[in-house]
C-alpha cells in the first residue's frame, strides 16, 4: 500500500480565455490570485512578450485549484496579470522553454477534446519514492524535476522550489497526471490564508468518468498510480487518499452521481469537490449570483459543468 500519497495536490481547469474564467470563479465566490504569464524575447534585443501557458491559483491551506490557458498572439490578458520574465543560462533556458512547449502541446490537446478539467496532481510526501514505486509497477514517468511554485505571502509572491513527477503513460487520455510535493512547512506557514466568500476550505475529490467497457482497466491503472486498492461505492470505485479521494464512475451511471452531466469525450474528468464551512451559506451565495444548482442524493450542492466552462463543481459540507 502506498504511504507517500496523502491527498490531492491540485486540479487544473483548462480554459480558452483566462479573463472569462477568472470572472466566473470570482462570481462563484473564490478568491483568485493574479494570473502568471511567462515572458521571453524571441531574439536578443527584442522586447519580451508573453508566451507558453498562463495559470492562476485558487489557494487553500495545502492544496489548490489551477486555471490554465494557452497564451495566444493577440489574446486578451487580464489587467491584474503578473508577468514572469524567464532568464537563465542558455543551456538551462533551452530546457525551460522545451518544458513550456511540451506543456502547451498538452494543454492544446486537452482543449481540442473539450474545455474543462484535464489536470490532476497527487500530493506526495516524497516524489523520489513515488518514482521508485512507479518503476516497480512498470508505469512510465518523466523523472523527478524541481519546479518553482508561487506562494502568496504577506511580503509578496515567493517562488518556492518543489519536486514534481509527471506520469508518462500512453493510456492516460484524460489529461495530465502528476505527483508533486508541497512547499516546505515554513513556506506554507507564511502563506496568506485565503477566506473565500463562498466558504470553501479544501479541495477533496476529483471525479473521473470513463466508458463502460474501459471502466475496469481504468480502475486498474489508477491502482498502479496510487498504490492503494479502490473500494466500491454504488457503481463507482473510490480511492481514498487520506484528506481526499479519487472517484471513477462508468459513463452509464454518471448521472446517478452528477444529475444532468455528460462529457463530450471519454475518459474525462467530470468535476471536482470542495468542502465548505456552511453549505447553507454557500447555497445563498450561489443563488444570489444566479448560478443553477442541483442537490445530490447525499446532500451536496452541484453547479453543473454547462455553467462552468465544462467542469461541474460540487460543494460539500465540511
Amino acid at each position: 500500500m502506498s504511504i507517500e500519497i496523502n491527498k490531492i495536490h491540485h486540479v487544473g481547469h483548462v480554459v480558452y480565455e483566462m479573463e472569462t474564467a477568472l470572472e466566473l470563479y470570482r462570481k462563484l465566490g473564490f478568491v483568485c490570485q493574479p494570473p502568471a504569464y511567462p515572458m521571453m524575447a524571441g531574439q536578443e534585443g527584442e522586447t519580451p512578450k508573453p508566451f507558453g501557458a498562463a495559470n492562476a491559483h485558487i489557494a487553500f491551506v495545502d492544496n489548490f485549484i489551477e486555471i490554465v490557458t494557452v497564451v495566444r498572439e493577440g489574446g486578451r490578458i487580464p489587467d491584474d496579470a503578473h508577468f514572469v520574465s524567464l532568464s537563465a543560462p542558455p543551456t538551462a533556458l533551452s530546457r525551460i522553454i522545451a518544458s513550456i512547449n511540451r506543456t502547451v502541446v498538452t494543454i492544446s490537446r486537452c482543449l481540442a477534446r473539450f474545455e474543462g478539467m484535464h489536470i490532476l496532481v497527487f500530493s506526495s510526501s516524497d516524489a523520489v519514492s513515488s518514482a521508485a514505486r512507479l518503476d516497480q509497477e512498470g508505469v512510465g514517468h518523466g523523472g523527478v524535476l524541481t519546479v518553482q511554485r508561487p506562494v502568496e505571502t504577506s511580503s509578496g509572491t515567493q517562488l518556492v522550489p518543489v519536486r514534481l513527477l509527471e506520469i508518462d503513460d500512453e493510456h492516460v487520455i484524460e489529461g495530465r497526471l502528476a505527483f508533486a510535493e508541497n512547499p516546505p512547512l515554513d513556506a506554507l506557514q507564511t502563506q496568506i490564508k485565503t477566506d473565500h466568500p463562498n466558504g470553501a476550505t479544501e479541495l477533496v475529490e476529483a471525479i473521473l468518468c470513463t466508458g463502460d467497457g474501459e471502466f475496469d482497466p481504468c480502475v486498474a491503472r489508477y491502482r498502479l498510480y496510487l498504490g492503494v486498492e479502490a473500494r466500491t461505492e454504488g457503481e463507482a470505485r473510490v480511492f481514498d487518499l487520506g484528506g481526499g479521494r479519487i472517484t471513477i464512475i462508468p459513463d452509464s451511471r454518471l448521472t446517478d452521481l452528477l444529475p444532468g452531466e455528460a462529457l463530450p469525450s471519454l475518459p474525462g474528468f467530470a468535476g471536482y469537490t470542495v468542502k465548505v464551512r456552511d453549505l447553507h451559506a454557500t447555497r445563498r451565495h450561489l443563488e444570489a449570483h444566479g448560478f443553477p444548482m442541483i442537490e445530490t442524493a447525499r446532500g451536496d450542492v452541484v453547479v453543473p459543468g454547462a455553467s462552468l466552462l465544462g467542469t461541474a463543481i460540487i460543494f460539500r459540507q465540511d
